[in-house]
């Protein structure tokens, strides 16, 4: 075999050595797709529409302590001037404030919602004459400022002395109480969590009185229900606080159980 030869054939082979390369790498490259395609398809909702399906449902509900109670307290002052009628206003609410982190409430607790200044007028009315009533008159007689704090306590049992004390002190009202769960999103977790296993339980009857099986999970959709408030003895006891009158001793308010629900719908695949 001359030299030409022996080069033909060493191209020859590394040609085909090279094709046979290129061939494997095609086929692994299409072997790592397809196994891709095939695991997209365990994903909710993804891969081809599934046509036989079953649907279920599932509700959950977990009952807690509140630990967080919130009520607003409104100060209201009138003068023939703003500025006056703002100092008093002033005045009581730091008061009201100083009192309540005294208390231990937080000052980032304690948070002004409203502050209004309205002007007051007097009306009259003309004496009528010959059948003919002149129209009313409006004249300025001063202003009311009104300002209304939201305060947050995060010891519910101080909650009664602590709408007797804001009250005392000047308070023209105290209302809007209310209990609250500060961490509510962890308790919904678990609501959910109750209600996704009832409704695979009710998937698992479904398909064995079907005699058929579960493939995957093509749908999903939750509805969170709203709280429901189970007061105990004496129920909310307290809605407002009018303080023109003699207060009363501070009022026994029973926390109660807040309850959050949660209901589930799950579409399953079946074969």
């Amino acid at each position: 075999m001359n030299p030409t030869e022996a080069d033909f054939v060493r191209t020859n082979y590394w040609m085909r050595l090279a094709g046979t390369g290129a061939l494997g790498l095609l086929a692994l490259f299409l072997l790592i797709a397809t196994i891709y395609v095939f695991q997209s398809f365990r994903y909710i909702g993804s891969g081809v529409s599934a046509s036989n399906t079953v649907t279920v449902s599932g509700d959950g509900e977990v009952l807690a302590v509140p630990d967080t109670a919130t009520f607003s307290v409104t100060i209201q002052e009138t003068d023939k001037e703003v500025k006056p009628a703002q100092d008093r206003a002033s005045k009581k609410s730091n008061d009201i404030i100083a009192y309540l982190t005294s208390q231990g409430i937080d000052k980032d607790d304690i948070q002004t919602s409203e502050y209004s200044i309205y002007p007051q007028y007097k009306y009259s009315n003309a004496v009528c004459s010959s059948g003919y009533c002149p129209p009313s008159t409006q004249t300025l007689s001063g202003y009311q400022v009104s300002m209304t704090l939201t305060v947050k306590v995060r010891d519910t049992e101080k909650a009664g002395d602590l709408l007797s004390g804001v009250g005392s002190r000047g308070a023209s009202q105290v209302s809007g109480l209310s209990f609250t769960i500060d961490d509510e999103a962890a308790l919904q977790l678990q609501a959910r969590g109750k209600a996704i296993d009832k409704a695979k339980e009710r998937a698992e009857e479904l398909a064995d009185q079907l005699g058929v099986r579960l493939v995957r999970v093509v749908q999903f959709s939750e509805n969170n229900g709203p709280i429901y408030y189970a007061y105990g003895r004496g129920g909310a006891a307290m809605d407002a606080i009018e303080t023109k009158a003699a207060l009363p001793p501070s009022p026994e308010i029973p926390v109660g159980q807040n309850k959050i629900t949660s209901n589930v719908t799950i579409t399953y695949e079946i074969r």
